[in-house]
């Protein structure tokens, strides 16, 4: 067959409705597209329209366009789905006039349709035969997305009527998928028994150190991101602005939101800010610990003070009781 009338439609677990999307099915489906790009072979690749909705859908993929399937990584099975069809006996039904070929699969049972019924079968892993690399080691060389550690707030109850923290947060979880970096939750909160957690201060910041930026509605979320020498994005939850806004003005750190001004054009600005070379040099000013006189030389000003109230035995009455009406 003439190379150029060849048309190949990339198809895997990540084409399905009810499949399930991997980095590595992606990866492994990368690999392939490369692979025919540099061959010249004309192809598409479906998706899932959960996974991607803007992409070509498998329901949308005409069979007659199609000389060839490729069927990329994962299991080889007939289990049905959710809705009870099994996606890929479904697939071979629709695609049946194409040569269909599956690469880089694992066969957990060699007389199951999914798996007889193409007609090459490329496998990562069959029993009685020599495993193959995956897939997704052969694909393009990454890119390196910063990485941002998110790190937000669904208390502080204490400002009533002021807070906008479920807005903020619904903001923020709106706008994070669309930024083109690796996200990592992380809470401030530390617990002994719990692996997901931090257990010490210097955990929390072994972790905070490897970041490229945080975006954070606490406090100590943006403080501590500073104390690494980390830029943080700081959105302040309450209204009129509160103790975020009080920290970054005593910190001299500008890269914080009032919530009013929570749009996805200023959290755009903002993040490239904190990810320049400049946003960077600001928060490494930052870790340095505070110049001059501080609330803790206040407070041993004050211990060295007679106290107010002499202690019991000492030939003073004490603290009053307070009155009750």
């Amino acid at each position: 067959m003439d190379r150029r009338a060849r048309r190949v439609l990339l198809t895997g677990w990540f084409s399905f409705l009810h499949g399930e999307v991997t980095a590595g099915d992606l990866l492994a489906a990368q690999a392939v597209q490369q692979t025919l790009h540099q061959a010249g072979i004309a192809h598409d690749t479906a998706f899932s329209p959960r996974f991607a909705p803007r992409a070509l859908h498998l329901d949308a993929a005409d069979p007659a366009r199609y000389t060839h399937l490729v069927f990329a990584c994962g299991p080889l099975h007939s289990r049905p789905a959710p809705d009870g069809t099994s996606p890929l006996l479904e697939l071979h039904a629709r695609f049946a006039r194409c040569h269909r070929i599956a690469v880089g699969v694992s066969v957990p049972d060699p007389t199951d349709p999914a798996a007889t019924l193409f007609d090459d079968l490329l496998h990562r892993d069959l029993a009685g035969h020599a495993p193959a690399t995956d897939l997704s080691l052969h694909a393009p060389a990454p890119a390196r997305p910063p990485l941002l550690g998110v790190i937000l707030t669904h208390g502080q109850h204490e400002y009533g009527p002021l807070r906008r923290h479920t807005t903020v947060t619904r903001a923020l979880t709106d706008w994070l998928p669309t930024t083109r970096a690796a996200r990592l939750p992380l809470d401030t909160r530390l617990d002994t028994r719990d692996w997901r957690l931090p257990a010490t201060p210097d955990e929390l910041h072994t972790l905070l150190a490897r970041l490229d930026a945080v975006i954070t509605t606490r406090l100590h979320g943006m403080v501590l991101a500073l104390r690494a020498g980390v830029p943080a994005l700081a959105v302040d939850p309450v209204a009129g602005g509160a103790k975020v806004t009080a920290q970054a003005t005593a910190l001299g750190w500008p890269a914080v939101l009032p919530c009013e001004s929570v749009r996805p054009r200023h959290l755009d600005r903002m993040l490239r800010w904190c990810l320049s070379a400049q946003g960077r040099r600001h928060a490494a000013a930052c870790a340095a610990r505070p110049a001059g006189a501080t609330v803790l030389d206040d407070l041993l000003g004050r211990l060295h003070q007679p106290p107010a109230h002499p202690a019991r035995g000492s030939g003073g009455a004490g603290p009053q009781a307070p009155h009750r009406t």
